[in-house]
């Protein structure tokens, strides 16, 4: 394990409006207990359709507004690597990036809540972000949005911008039951993402990511499979102790691959797994069986990271709906998500 700098972390300022959701974090067992999740809940209403600028609005509303950052995952750090395709990859898509040669990409690693100050060991920081793009020669860019829960919140986009509102809208002084007391009634799947996030990493190369959403994936025979992305670390998932992460540096994630890439390549499996019928394509908020089949794609080696990355993060936008031939989005909310994050990347470009 490397050592990470023993300095004592003072918590970042946080907006008011992160008040009701670290009360949630703390309160929500003693509000709904362990029954909640293994009971049936009662059926909720369909969230009303929303709109991406709806969405970014309530993550602005829980976050405070972003000018020069992202509406969620603010923080982050970009590096650069490369992908080498397994031999069969193709069989499963003909995308470019799988053809055969290794092929540039770009690594952005970024904690979770749209605050570009927040400290690493800070529980808002979790997920954790990992976003890949793959920079073929003279094909399309295209990329890959994870994060470091095997899971998403919610079903929809649109429910996933009510639980957001209900958690901004839930502050100390919310008569009983709150807008988030509400929610989190008929959305256990939402509690458990709350409240079962896993504690900090050693470094942004020790832990394993998701892409929740799921994708068609057609090889150059027209053979089409649906599946969901993981990215396995080589080096193990591996946690700070209690102790470890109270001593942690603000920004000891940052400092730490930083170190880490500039004494030896950090290298990932990319893999599909592969859904199986009865498998929710349409639902990221339900994982598949750990017994369903993957596919190696090939391995990530991440080598450098970017002097300039503040800049060059701000530039970039990484999409869900980047994809290139042999891809297709399979989940609606990969959409909805590729707009949102337009949204985002607008208001911190265009003159407020």
């Amino acid at each position: 394990m490397n050592a990470l700098i023993p300095t004592t972390c003072q918590p970042a300022a946080r907006p008011r409006a992160l008040r009701p959701r670290l009360a949630t974090l703390a309160l929500s067992a003693s509000l709904f207990g362990a029954a909640l999740l293994s009971s049936r809940p009662a059926a909720a209403d369909a969230a009303p359709p929303t709109t991406p600028t709806e969405l970014v609005d309530a993550m602005n509303g829980l976050f405070g507004k972003q000018t020069d950052h992202r509406a969620i995952h603010a923080k982050g750090i970009v590096l650069e690597g490369t992908f080498k395709p397994a031999r069969g990859a193709a069989a499963l898509s003909k995308a470019p990036h799988l053809a055969g040669a290794t092929v540039p990409v770009l690594v952005r690693f970024s904690s979770f809540a749209g605050i570009p100050a927040i400290a690493d060991n800070d529980p808002l920081a979790a997920p954790r972000g990992m976003a890949i793009k793959f920079r073929p020669a003279g094909g399309p860019e295209s990329d890959i949005v994870s994060h470091s829960f095997n899971g998403f919140p919610t079903a929809t986009a649109a429910e996933f911008t009510q639980l957001l509102v209900a958690l901004g809208t839930s502050g100390p002084g919310t008569p009983a039951p709150t807008p988030v007391d509400r929610f989190l009634g008929t959305h256990p799947i939402a509690k458990t993402f709350l409240t079962t996030q896993a504690g900090p990493p050693v470094s942004f190369a020790t832990l394993a990511y998701y892409g929740v959403n799921s994708f068609q994936f057609t090889n150059a025979q027209g053979v089409q499979r649906y599946g969901r992305y993981q990215i396995v670390p080589a080096a193990g998932t591996q946690l700070l102790t209690k102790d470890q992460a109270a001593a942690a540096a603000k920004d000891y994630l940052e400092q730490e691959i930083v170190r880490r890439v500039g004494s030896t390549p950090v290298r990932y499996t990319l893999q599909v797994q592969l859904a199986e019928a009865g498998d929710r394509i349409e639902d990221p908020s339900v994982a598949w069986p750990d017994t369903r089949p993957v596919v190696v794609l090939g391995e990530i080696t991440v080598t450098r990271a970017l002097a300039d990355s503040d800049s060059t993060q701000r530039a970039l936008m990484f999409t869900p709906t980047a994809v290139p031939d042999g891809i297709t989005p399979a989940d609606p909310m990969v959409t909805m998500r590729g707009a949102s994050y337009g949204v985002s990347y607008g208001r911190r470009h265009l003159p407020q």
